[in-house]
C-alpha cells in the first residue's frame, strides 16, 4: 500500500484552510498524512489544522520556498503531495494523483511519472478576473516556463512528488531563498531524468484573491522575476529541452 502525504503551507489563512482540509476529507482515497505547515500565522491557522486532524508544523521563516521545505521534511509518505491553503480539490485528486505516479501499483516501473501537476480553476472574484486567472496567470506559466525548461513546471496549488526525487532534491535547496516560488524553483531543479505527467483532468479551485490589487499581483509576479533571475545560470534552456524530450509525459485529457 503506497503512503501518500499532502503538505499545505498556510499564512493567516484559517478560513480558506478549513474549506480545504474539508475536501481532503472527502477523497475517495484518503490521505495517509495531512502537514499543515503554519507559517507564522497570527489567526486560528494552527488550530483549524488540529481540529481537522492535520499535523502542525512551524515554520517561522516566512515565505511559501521555506514553508514547502519544512512541510516536505516532515512528511513520511512515499508520495508528497502539496496544495495551498486555498486549493479545494474534487474527491478523486488523491486517486488520480496516486494513480499517475505508481502507474497502478508499479511505482518503479519504467515510464511511470515521478511527478504530476495540472492546472487549477478560479473562484472568487469576478468572471473577468476569473477568465485571466485560467487563461494568462496559469495558463502562462505552463505555457512559458515549459517551453524555457521543456517539460512541464509543478503548479504550487496542485503537483505531486514521489519521495525519491524530493530526497534527491534536498541538499540542493536553500531554505533561506524567502521571496521565490517553491513550484517554480523546484521544476528548474528537477533533473533531466525525472519524468513530469501533466494532467488537465487533475484540476483544483484556487482562490481569486491574487487579481483583488495590483499589490498582491505584483508581489507574486516579482517573486516569479526573482526566481527566474536566481536560475538565469543553472543551465541553458534549450540543452534542457534537448534532454528532456524523451521524458516527458502528457496524460490524456479524458
Amino acid at each position: 500500500m503506497t503512503l501518500v502525504s499532502v503538505v499545505v503551507p498556510s499564512w493567516n489563512d484559517a478560513v480558506m484552510l478549513r474549506v480545504c482540509l474539508a475536501a481532503l476529507a472527502a477523497q475517495s482515497r484518503p490521505a495517509d498524512e495531512i502537514i499543515v505547515v503554519d507559517n507564522g500565522s497570527t489567526d486560528d491557522t494552527a488550530a483549524v489544522a488540529r481540529d481537522a486532524g492535520a499535523t502542525v508544523v512551524t515554520e517561522p521563516r516566512r515565505g511559501v520556498w521555506p514553508a514547502t521545505i519544512a512541510g516536505f521534511d516532515a512528511a513520511s509518505g512515499e508520495i508528497i503531495a502539496r496544495l495551498d491553503a486555498d486549493s479545494v480539490p474534487p474527491p478523486d485528486w488523491l486517486a488520480r494523483v496516486e494513480a499517475t505516479l505508481t502507474a497502478s501499483g508499479a511505482p518503479h516501473e519504467s515510464g511511470t511519472p515521478s511527478a504530476v501537476t495540472g492546472p487549477g480553476g478560479f473562484y472568487g472574484g469576478n468572471r473577468f478576473t476569473r477568465w485571466v486567472g485560467e487563461h494568462v496567470y496559469i495558463a502562462g506559466y505552463f505555457w512559458f516556463v515549459g517551453l524555457l525548461l521543456g517539460h512541464p513546471p509543478l503548479f504550487g496549488s496542485n503537483f505531486a512528488l514521489r519521495r525519491t526525487v524530493w530526497t534527491s532534491l534536498r541538499p540542493h535547496l536553500d531554505p533561506a531563498l524567502e521571496r521565490i516560488h517553491d513550484d517554480l524553483q523546484l521544476s528548474f531543479l528537477l533533473e533531466p531524468d525525472v519524468a513530469v505527467a501533466y494532467d488537465p483532468a487533475l484540476r483544483v479551485g484556487v482562490s481569486a484573491r491574487p487579481f483583488s490589487s495590483l499589490r498582491g499581483l505584483g508581489r507574486r509576479v516579482g517573486w516569479a522575476a526573482l526566481g527566474l533571475w536566481h536560475n538565469r545560470g543553472r543551465t541553458r534552456w534549450f540543452t534542457v529541452r534537448d534532454r528532456r524530450r524523451g521524458n516527458t509525459t502528457r496524460e490524456g485529457r479524458g
